[in-house]
């Protein structure tokens, strides 16, 4: 895995200033710009996967990313969301402590509080290396079935934890770049979030091939890539 590549790969393209450009204009329209750049990105965990000569993609397909942005994003949601429940009760648990003045009470509630705390943590950790498999399966298929078959997914990731704590790395780095354009200027940060997004593709595609798509990860022989 060429983790250096997928911060690089951007400029490799000569038109890489007009298509970071256009997609951070793109990212302003209210709903559906993120689901716009996500599916941009998932198309660059595609083209990686197919081994394209041309990775960064330009925006002709609008549709496309789209659609494929909102099945990202569903898929996302499903997987996260036991932490979105979780965070939601453990939200209104101290509140409980205003109405009761029973200190056995109150320890209760504090100690709920702080196991919904570890939970969303280590889950949260869990979640992040699982989603770049099924976020990439559904990009090399084109089905959002492949991103829920668990058992292959966590396949994936389990004989591969090495590759997948790459690509948790290489997220956490890629939203400290996005973050990087709120410091320089506030309206820098649509361009560096659409090149962190790019970055994130790639690492999916190229975690993809490292790992395969699951479905021979039991073979004696080594999971070929995908094609």
């Amino acid at each position: 895995m060429d983790f250096g590549k997928a911060f690089s790969f951007v400029f490799e393209d000569e038109d890489w200033v007009k298509k970071i450009a256009v997609g951070g204009l793109l990212s302003l329209i209210p709903v559906i710009g993120i689901f716009l750049v996500l599916g941009w990105g998932v198309e660059i965990t595609k083209r990686v996967i197919n081994g394209d000569t041309e990775v960064l993609p330009d925006w002709s397909d609008f549709g496309g990313y789209l659609s494929r942005g909102f099945m990202a994003f569903v898929i996302a949601f499903v997987f996260l969301l036991p932490v979105i429940l979780i965070q939601s009760c453990g939200t209104g648990l101290p509140f409980l402590t205003e109405s009761y003045d029973q200190d056995a009470l109150i320890t209760a509630v504090w100690i709920l509080t702080a196991c919904f705390t570890c939970f969303t943590i280590l889950y949260s950790i869990v979640a992040y290396m699982v989603l770049p498999a099924a976020i990439a399966r559904y990009a090399a298929t084109g089905e959002v079935g492949a991103a829920f078959k668990l058992g292959e997914v966590f396949k994936m990731v389990r004989n591969n934890l090495g590759t997948y704590g790459m690509v948790l790395l290489g997220g956490i780095l890629a939203s400290m770049v996005a973050s990087l354009g709120v410091i320089a200027c506030a309206i820098g940060v649509l361009f560096t979030t659409v090149y962190s997004f790019a970055i994130n593709g790639h690492l999916w595609g190229q975690a993809y091939n490292v790992s395969g798509s699951g479905t021979a990860i039991d073979s004696a022989e080594p999971v070929p890539a995908a094609d």
